[in-house]
């Protein structure tokens, strides 16, 4: 049985709130139009008020009940309606990037490869431990265009670069790790071109290599998608199923999603950031619990889903016609992410015309401090799995992830005297890669408050960075820290609130990116970080 609750969250055109249905992997139901759902029945000859029915499948028919995910949605016309306009490679005009001339005027800065890294050519295996600065908004553009970033407009899907990544989508095996930083919105909302009388081509986009988790970093977004409407601000995730056509802008303003956001907002930053995950096989889920028992960490009624909501003429209640009625008879950019690559098409209607809908396979959100973190109330620092917010399952082994979603959050550290409080000294089995939504991580030394959190020289584990440690790399807590912490007496429990650090962890062996390996934010000295752990065998045991 589905639950529907209002919150107090307002989108992008300060429209009325938004509505979200509670629970991760419940079935649920929901209708912008009343009426507009079969009673009885999927697909009825005569689907109710001139809709089409329509199934997305998310796993295979025959898929274990428990396991199988699909939504049926009714919609005004169906997605195959306008594809004979075909999906063309995009940059295929032998630039950086492609533009779009029939029915309307449209440009962008779309790569032919997803992230601007070709899987095959791009990536090279390297097990050297890494680290970049925050992601500046001029790397996300073309690297043969040398302009400042804050001069052009860069949508989400544009400002996306690959980090690092394994396995193949067209086997459905591994995952991709990737950055975004941009500043303007995928629709335009009616808005002109400087030198053109057309308006903006909206752009939306749909992935059939996989799962996208999004993570933001700096600046919230407003996501709309084929099942309705989202906003995920840092502190928040969200994640986007296989094959769901959606949306990202971008939240401007100093609004009161801002206010409540889960840590001070820098307003000086004019780009959104943040990483994305992505798996190739299956989807994400809660981890099991075991012995913790049937409470804790994060809870199935936190997660949030989006109700019906469709775009139409008649959703603008006049009777004069505006830029937004303009804009939904113009034609739109449909962007495909397929084998890696990136293909484009124009179609005559907006996606988003799906008026109700029933079904388990959704885009959901969940902010992250809700979770519930459980800890050693005794000794010794526990494993991180203990704060896993969401798994893939697909490892070699019984028991190991394909993925893991990992969170460090504000906690209380009980442990007795001898404990050595920040995460230990560790060489894994899995590939660990870590970003900084905000604050310092406890086990590494961040940049004082007025450094430039981009500039990698005076190295940092800063918000809005990131570091990778592949499988078996040595790797642990930095030597100042270190050595802070063995004096620390640890004489009473500590509320740890200085910051929010997630790791996407992966049993798969992860090839880096051209573009990983040679931005100007990689640290390149990043490990000699530990340079000053020197021996201090024999010394009186205390």
């Amino acid at each position: 049985m589905s639950s529907t609750n209002e919150t107090t969250v307002r989108n992008k055109n300060e429209q009325p709130l938004l509505n979200y249905h509670h629970g991760f992997g419940n079935h649920f139901e929901s209708e912008a139009y009343k009426g507009a759902l079969p009673i009885g029945r999927n697909n009825p000859r005569i689907v109710p008020h001139g809709l089409y029915a329509e199934q997305l499948s998310g796993t295979a028919f025959t898929a274990p009940r428990s396991e199988n995910r699909r939504t049926w949605l009714y919609r005004m016309r169906p997605s195959a309606s306008g594809t004979s306009r075909a999906f063309r490679p995009c940059g295929s005009n032998g630039t950086n990037g492609s533009e779009i001339s029939d029915n309307g005027s449209a440009s962008s800065l779309l790569p032919a490869t997803f992230g601007r890294a070709d899987w095959l050519n791009d990536m090279r295996l390297d097990p050297n431990p890494m680290r970049w600065g925050a992601t500046p908004l001029h790397s996300s553009k073309g690297s043969n265009d040398d302009d400042d970033g804050d001069d052009i407009g860069i949508n989400f899907v544009e400002g996306i670069h690959t980090l690092l990544g394994s396995g193949d989508p067209m086997c459905k095996s591994g995952i991709g790790i990737y950055v975004y930083a941009c500043n303007t919105d995928m629709s335009s909302s009616g808005e002109k071109e400087e030198d053109a009388n057309e308006a903006k081509r909206d752009m939306h986009m749909y992935n059939s290599d996989g799962d996208f988790l999004i993570v933001p970093q700096q600046m919230g977004l407003w996501i709309q998608t084929e099942l309705g409407l989202m906003t995920v601000m840092p502190g928040e995730i969200c994640v986007i199923p296989r094959g769901v056509v959606f949306t990202v802008n971008l939240i401007h303003n100093n609004t009161e999603e801002e206010e409540e956001a889960s840590h001070p907002v820098d307003r000086n930053n004019n780009f959104a950031r943040g990483y994305i995950l992505e798996i190739f096989r299956g989807h994400f889920q809660l981890p099991e619990l075991g012995p913790i028992g049937s409470n804790g960490l994060a809870n199935a009624r936190d997660f949030l889903h989006p109700t019906a909501y469709y775009e139409s003429f008649s959703n603008v209640k006049t009777n004069t016609t505006t830029d937004r009625d303009d804009r939904r008879r113009l034609p739109c950019t449909i962007v495909n992410k397929f084998g890696q690559k990136l293909f484009e098409r124009t179609s005559p209607h907006t996606p988003y015309d799906v008026v109700a809908w029933h079904g388990n396979y959704l885009p959901y959100k969940y902010d992250l401090r809700r979770f519930c973190a459980i800890n050693s109330v005794t000794y010794d620092h526990p494993d991180p799995s203990i704060y896993t917010v969401l798994t893939a399952r697909g490892g070699d082994e019984e028991g190991t992830a394909l993925a893991d979603f990992v969170i460090f959050p504000p906690r209380v550290m009980a442990t007795d005297e001898n404990t050595f409080r920040p995460p230990w000294f560790h060489r894994n089995v899995m590939t660990e890669f870590m970003g900084l939504i905000h604050g310092e991580y406890d086990a590494k030394k961040g940049k004082k408050i007025g450094e430039d959190a981009t500039d990698a020289s005076s190295g940092g584990f800063v918000p809005g960075g990131a570091s990778l440690h592949p499988i078996m790399t040595p790797h642990g807590p930095d030597a100042e820290s270190y050595f802070a912490n063995v004096e620390n007496p640890c004489d009473g429990p500590v509320k740890f609130e200085g910051g929010l650090a997630f790791m996407f962890e992966s049993s798969a062996m992860c090839r880096v990116s051209r573009y990983a390996l040679e931005c100007e934010h990689r640290e390149v000295d990043y490990a000699s970080c530990w340079d000053g752990l020197v021996g201090t065998f024999p010394r009186p045991h205390a």
